[in-house]
């Protein structure tokens, strides 16, 4: 089945999955706080505003993000400014919206913070945020609504690595977040 990217979050651990039919030339490089979809050395060049951007942020402020584009980045300055972490989902999915692209995919998000999880998207048709007590999966396509998912990472590794190898199509890289005593850790998963 093809569900596009998609994240899983909670309660300990975030991932995100770059699968894609139409740019599969991508890899996610860490810098910083910071994991940043990228094409690849060989990429063919485009103007496509979807294909690079943050997927997973870090905050100093006890927090993580991640997600499928470059809302990713208001959703981590507005934890970084004490927004509550679904007040900053809900306000920058609605605020970027749907990407206006041929499918009206869907950006979808999930937040990590010293004490909850939330995921959350925006669709064409809905805003849905919801807090996650057990892993919550959501998809851009296919499953673009959250729903409870098994998945039982326990460090940033392990989700990078578990996302990746989940029995969805086109699998091109993943992103994994975990909180630890230390701060949130970030992982890299590029199927090399």
């Amino acid at each position: 089945m093809y569900v596009g990217r998609f994240v899983v979050v909670g309660p300990e651990v975030a991932a995100y999955r770059v699968s894609s039919r139409s740019f599969p030339n991508r890899k996610i490089a860490q810098r910083d706080a910071a994991l940043t979809v990228a094409p690849t050395e060989d990429a063919p060049e485009t103007d496509n505003p979807y294909i690079s951007y943050n997927c997973a942020r870090a905050t100093g402020e006890g927090s993580a993000v991640v997600g499928n584009g470059s809302h990713v980045d208001p959703v981590t300055e507005k934890l970084e400014l004490g927004y509550p972490a679904r007040d900053a989902l809900a306000e920058s999915l609605l605020a970027l919206d749907y990407e206006k692209d041929d499918y009206d995919t869907p950006r979808i998000a999930g937040v990590l913070t010293d004490g909850s999880a939330f995921v959350g998207t925006v669709r064409k048709d809905a805003v849905l945020v919801r807090e996650v007590t057990e892993p919550t999966l959501v998809a851009t396509y296919e499953k673009d609504a959250p729903e409870a998912f098994d998945f039982a990472a326990d460090t940033a590794a392990a989700a990078a690595s578990e996302a990746y190898d989940l029995d969805f199509e086109h699998a091109v890289c993943a992103a994994g977040v975990a909180r630890t005593d230390d701060g949130f850790k970030l992982a890299v998963e590029n199927g090399d």
